[in-house]
């Protein structure tokens, strides 16, 4: 018996949320139960009577607004806890076609893939700015190359999970789950893939990207703190080699000089090598324990 739970984390949805709830599927090939979980995230408009009112099936309060990725979390978690074998993720706000709920579990019903990660197809969203589908395409290719996997649009909040994946994910970012997760993916060994997957119409602004340049400088320290916890030794080496190779030069440079007679002159060259070799026995060190 396949049990599937679609968890919808909402911050003052009640607006959007009824037209997200009609447009999700309730019956699934392959699937014996679909639930709905929301997840409110401190909302202070009606989110909550609206979810009571549509008959979602579970409804889990967080109190206060803690963000989008520990209300992501908790979904997975209660999910789990309610025996899903298999979770969709999608947003509040209609953003994705809910019929494609059905396109995001085949992978994982025909067990090619533990997780999947719906593609919006970034260039035909009419919506996203030309630097928007700039940004997205580049923060995705730098998703690829850190977590060695090939999902074209790393940062699409549809996705769907199996119970496997999903005890084997931790999320330790406040600000969003969608880059974590994959590199997470990827470092894992858990198998991965992506569908094509549809849009709706746009129903509000997103609360996630308040500017450009804050999306930009967020995601690119969630991406760095999750591959240096995952690549610590990879980093810290790269981080080693200038100040070893200042200091082998200035050995170098004063070996040099003293074969020549002029070493006195130059003592402040095998000074400062010491100091810049040091330095990058230091920095592998702190590699090697990240990495343990």
């Amino acid at each position: 018996m396949t049990k599937l739970i679609i968890q919808i984390p909402c911050y003052n949805e009640a607006e959007t949320l009824p037209a997200t709830i009609a447009d999700l599927p309730r019956t699934i090939d392959g699937v014996d139960e679909v639930e709905i979980l929301i997840i409110d995230d401190g909302s202070t408009d009606e989110t909550i009577d609206v979810a009571r009112e549509l008959g979602v099936d579970h409804i889990i309060r967080l109190g206060q607004n803690q963000g989008l990725a520990v209300a992501f979390a908790r979904g997975l978690e209660a999910s789990l806890q309610m025996g899903a074998d298999i979770i969709v993720n999608t947003d509040g706000d209609n953003q994705y076609r809910g019929d494609c709920v059905r396109d995001l579990v085949k992978p994982i019903l025909k067990g090619d893939a533990e997780m999947v990660v719906g593609d919006r197809q970034i260039n035909t969203i009419q919506h996203f700015s030309a630097l928007k589908k700039v940004l997205q395409k580049l923060g995705s290719w730098i998703v690829r190359w850190a977590s060695k996997t090939e999902v074209p649009d790393a940062t699409s909040g549809f996705r769907a999970f199996s119970k496997e994946a999903a005890l084997r994910l931790s999320i330790y970012s406040e600000y969003t789950y969608t880059l974590e997760t994959i590199i997470q993916a990827g470092k894992k060994g858990i198998p991965i893939t992506s569908v094509p997957v549809e849009t709706n119409e746009v129903l509000r602004e997103s609360r996630l990207i308040h500017s450009t340049f804050q999306y930009v400088i967020r995601s690119a320290i969630t991406i760095t703190r999750i591959f240096l916890m995952y690549e610590a030794l990879r980093v810290f080496l790269g981080l080693s080699v200038v100040p070893l190779l200042g200091g082998f030069f200035l050995l170098g440079r004063f070996g040099y000089y003293f074969l020549i007679g002029d070493g006195q002159g130059h003592i402040q060259s095998i000074i400062i090598a010491s100091i810049l070799m040091v330095l990058g026995f230091v920095t592998i060190l702190i590699g090697l324990l990240g990495d343990l």
